[in-house]
C-alpha cells in the first residue's frame, strides 16, 4: 500500500506541476535577473544526474531571485524526490499564505506530513483540500492515507460518498480495487462495477478492470464477455487479438465466428472456421472479398473450391464455369500444384476440355511428383481420354502408396479395370 501511495503522491505531482508551468507561461518568458539562464541550466543538469539536493537549492534560489512560481515548483519537485521532507514542509506551507489558491502547495504539504508519520495532519489536511477541489485525485488521496492508517472502512465510507456525488469511475476504481485487495470483498467488487456499467457504461479504465477481477476468478465466460463490451465501444488489435484467444482457448467456435463476422477483426480465420463447419456459402464469398482487398491469387482459388464444394449435386452450367475460370485465372497468376490439381481433377471429372485438364494435373506432378492424390487425377484423365493401359500402371502407384481405403480410390480402379476388360473383349 505504500507503494501505491507513494505513486499517487507522484502522479499528482505531475500532473499539478505541468497544470502550474502551463498557466503562466508569459512569467517565465522574460529574464528576471542577470544569472537566471546559468542557474536554470546548472539546476537541470543536477536534475538530469539525479542529484535532487543540488537542483531543489538551485531552483530555489532562482525562485527567491525572480519570483517565478514554477520555479518554486521545481524546487519542491527536488526535495520530494530526495525525501528532504522537513525541507519540502517548511517551503510548502511557507508560501500557502502568498499563493493561497496555488492548491499543489497545500498538495506537497500533505506529501511531507505523509512521509514524516505525520498522518492524522495530514488525513485533516487532505480532507480539507478535498472538500475544496472535489477532484478525484484529492479524494483517493484521502482514502490512501486512511489505508495507510489501517481505517479501510472509513476510506471505504469516504469513497463511497464521493462516488455517489458524481459517479467518477477512478473513485469507483479505487473503491473496488479496495474491497477486492485489502477486504476481500471479492463479489462485491465485481458486482459495484457491473452496476456501474449497467447505468453508466463500459469504459477502458473499468472494463479492463472488471476483465481483471473475472481473470482472478476464473471466470473466462464474465472475463471474456467483458472484452467483447468493451470492444464495441473501443475497439483495438490487442483487445481483439484477446478475445479471439480466450474463444479459441474455450474451444467456443460459435461465439468466436460471430464476434469476426460482427467486426472483421481476423478474416482469415473466421474463413478457417467457415470451412470446418462447411459454411461453405460464406466461405466462398468471404475468401473473394479478401481477395478483392489483397489481390492473393490462393483467396480466389478458394472461394472457387468452396463455391464448387456448395453447388453438391446441384451443379449448373454456369456455376461450374464461374468456378473453372477463377481457378484457371488463379493458377496463372500463381501456380500452386493444390490448386492446378483442383482444377484438372474438375475439368476431366465435368468433361471439359480433357487434355487441359490432364495439362494442369501433370504441372501439379511437376511440383509434387509424388502426391498420390494428384496420380489418382491423372490416372482418371487418361481413363476419360480413353488410355486405360496408363491409367492402371499410374493406379497401381497410388495403391501402392496409399493403399484402398479411400472410397474414390475404389472407383476408379473399378472403373479402370471395367475399361481394360473391354477392350480386350
Amino acid at each position: 500500500m505504500i507503494k501505491s501511495l507513494w505513486s499517487a503522491l507522484i502522479g499528482l505531482l505531475l500532473a499539478g506541476c505541468m497544470n502550474s508551468y502551463d498557466a503562466k507561461p508569459s512569467q517565465s518568458a522574460k529574464k528576471v535577473f542577470e544569472d537566471e539562464d546559468r542557474y536554470v541550466m546548472f539546476a537541470l543538469e543536477a536534475e538530469r544526474l539525479q542529484d535532487f539536493n543540488s537542483s531543489a537549492s538551485l531552483f530555489y534560489v532562482s525562485y527567491e531571485k525572480s519570483q517565478k512560481i514554477e520555479y518554486l515548483y521545481r524546487s519542491l519537485q527536488g526535495y520530494f524526490n530526495a525525501q528532504q521532507f522537513e525541507k519540502l514542509l517548511e517551503y510548502s506551507t511557507k508560501y500557502q499564505s502568498k499563493y493561497p489558491t496555488e492548491v499543489m502547495l497545500r498538495r506537497y504539504e500533505i506529501f511531507a506530513l505523509v512521509n514524516l508519520g505525520q498522518l492524522k495532519i495530514a488525513q485533516q489536511r487532505a480532507l480539507d483540500l478535498a472538500d475544496v477541489t472535489k477532484e478525484s485525485a484529492d479524494i483517493i488521496l484521502v482514502s490512501d492515507i486512511y489505508i495507510k492508517e489501517n481505517q479501510n472502512l472509513e476510506a471505504l465510507g469516504y469513497l463511497k460518498k464521493a462516488y455517489l456525488d458524481k459517479y467518477d469511475e477512478k473513485i469507483l476504481d479505487k473503491i473496488t480495487t479496495l474491497m477486492y485487495v485489502n477486504m476481500h470483498q471479492k463479489q462485491e467488487s465485481i458486482d459495484m462495477m457491473e452496476n456501474h456499467i449497467q447505468n453508466y457504461g463500459c469504459s477502458k479504465l473499468i472494463c479492463m478492470k472488471l476483465a481483471a477481477l473475472y481473470g482472478n476468478e476464473n471466470d473466462i465466460d464474465s472475463m471474456v464477455a467483458t472484452y467483447v463490451r468493451l470492444y464495441a465501444i473501443e475497439p483495438s488489435d490487442e483487445l481483439a487479438q484477446n478475445i479471439v484467444k480466450l474463444y479459441g482457448y474455450q474451444k467456443n467456435y460459435s461465439k468466436l465466428m460471430f464476434f469476426l463476422e460482427e467486426y472483421h477483426t481476423n478474416d482469415e480465420l473466421l474463413l478457417e472456421l467457415y470451412v470446418q463447419a462447411k459454411f461453405f456459402d460464406k466461405a466462398s464469398i468471404l475468401a473473394k472479398k479478401i481477395y478483392d482487398k489483397s489481390f492473393v491469387p490462393q483467396y480466389l482459388a478458394q472461394s472457387a473450391i468452396y463455391k464448387y464444394e456448395n453447388l453438391g449435386n446441384k451443379i449448373d452450367k454456369e456455376s461450374l464455369k464461374t468456378v473453372v475460370s477463377n481457378l484457371a485465372e488463379s493458377v496463372e497468376a500463381d501456380p500452386k500444384a493444390v490448386y492446378l490439381n483442383y482444377l484438372g481433377y474438375l475439368m476431366i471429372e465435368h468433361n471439359i476440355e480433357l487434355e487441359k485438364g490432364v495439362a494442369y494435373v501433370q504441372e501439379a506432378l511437376k511440383l509434387e511428383k509424388d502426391s498420390p492424390f494428384y496420380l489418382d487425377s491423372l490416372a482418371w484423365g487418361y481413363y476419360k481420354l480413353h488410355k486405360c493401359k496408363e491409367a492402371k500402371n499410374i493406379m497401381d502407384q497410388v495403391v501402392e502408396k496409399i493403399g484402398l481405403d479411400e472410397p474414390e480410390i475404389k472407383e476408379h480402379i473399378k472403373a479402370i479395370n471395367q475399361c481394360i476388360k473391354e477392350k480386350r473383349k
